[in-house]
């Protein structure tokens, strides 16, 4: 299992979400963290990798043994830019 960990930013983000928001997100971390599942993408024209959740999206680098979410946010919002 890959230890998870969140930018500042990223803590505040999903601080600022909904309950059933921030519980679907952390469950899908954990998934991905735990077994390697999810809908994950690499990010085109910037390092690291996009992981979707619903309506959400989780962006982070990873190696061998961290997952560090750099941004979490909506689709239809700047999470891109």
């Amino acid at each position: 299992m890959k230890t998870i960990i969140l930018t500042a930013q990223a803590a505040k983000e999903l601080d600022a979400l909904p309950l059933f928001a921030r519980e679907q997100i952390s469950h899908g971390l954990d998934l991905y963290a735990m077994t390697g599942r999810g809908d994950i993408k690499a990010l085109q024209g910037q390092s690291g990798f996009r992981l979707r959740i619903g309506r959400y999206r989780v962006l982070f680098d990873e190696d061998r043994l961290t997952i560090l979410a750099v941004q979490i946010g909506k689709r239809e919002t700047t999470t891109y830019r």
